[in-house]
């Protein structure tokens, strides 16, 4: 009889990664909590292995040692459910924020993630209500280093831990294209992880200090929602000067 764990090591890869992937695929099928032996018999491993492998996975969460003795996913497995979920529903989530900010009479929104170590994609856009606009289209890629998502990408792509001492808002004046200005705001999803940059732009005359004071406010509680939506926790003490 070939087990779970034979099957997915047959495909390649690492011998105790698979085994351990295993065990949370049984779990998963179980849709019930199961006894060492339980999982014995299902897995087809040696109970030693299977303590072994546990324990590594008790130390991430993934699985749980409970009160009487048995196993069962835990609050990784959990939190990788919701972001998958985050990740494969994210316009359902965010452009309506996007066209309420629109219809509100802010500039253009749009929502951009990392694509690389040198681009970022607009993965969104509304169009503002304005007659004249900034050429940002869905699909675009862009630069990472030049423009206010490309700040807020780089700024809490690697410190997610780090958020209450970094600005929020970031802005950009003509640094992409010196007609244009944008500011942006991270969203964020279980565990701090950044999810992605809301951001408003537009032709760089439109955004004088008074506009930018004035558009912050609602931005802000788009990107606050976005990432509750997501299962994040918005920083509420974290910096809120432009950056």
């Amino acid at each position: 009889m070939t087990t779970n764990s034979e099957t997915i090591t047959k495909k390649g890869g690492a011998a105790a990664v698979d085994r351990a992937l295993s065990i949370v695929a049984t779990l998963e099928a179980s849709a019930a909590a199961l006894t060492l032996a339980e999982l014995a018999r299902q897995t087809g491993m040696y109970k030693s292995t299977l303590l072994r492998l546990l324990a590594s996975l008790e130390r991430s969460t993934m699985v749980v040692h409970r009160y009487d003795h048995k196993y069962a996913l835990g609050p990784f497995a959990f939190r990788l459910g919701r972001a998958f979920e985050a990740t494969h529903n994210l316009e359902s989530y965010i452009r309506p924020l996007m066209q309420a900010l629109a219809d509100a009479g802010t500039e253009s929104p749009s929502f951009h993630v990392w694509q690389g170590d040198d681009t970022r994609l607009c993965l969104l856009r509304v169009d503002s209500q304005h007659s004249t606009l900034d050429r940002v289209r869905s699909g675009d890629l862009l630069p990472i280093d030049r423009g206010a998502p490309g700040k807020v990408l780089r700024a809490f792509r690697n410190a997610p831990h780090g958020i209450n001492d970094v600005p929020l808002i970031h802005t950009s004046f003509g640094e992409r294209d010196p007609a244009c200005a944008s500011m942006a705001l991270p969203v964020f999803s279980a565990g701090g992880t950044l999810v992605g940059a809301l951001s408003l732009s537009g032709p760089r005359e439109r955004f004088s200090a008074e506009a930018l004071e004035k558009m912050s406010g609602p931005l802000r509680e788009a990107a606050a929602k976005a990432t509750r939506s997501l299962g994040g926790v918005w920083p509420e003490s974290a910096l809120m000067r432009a950056a």
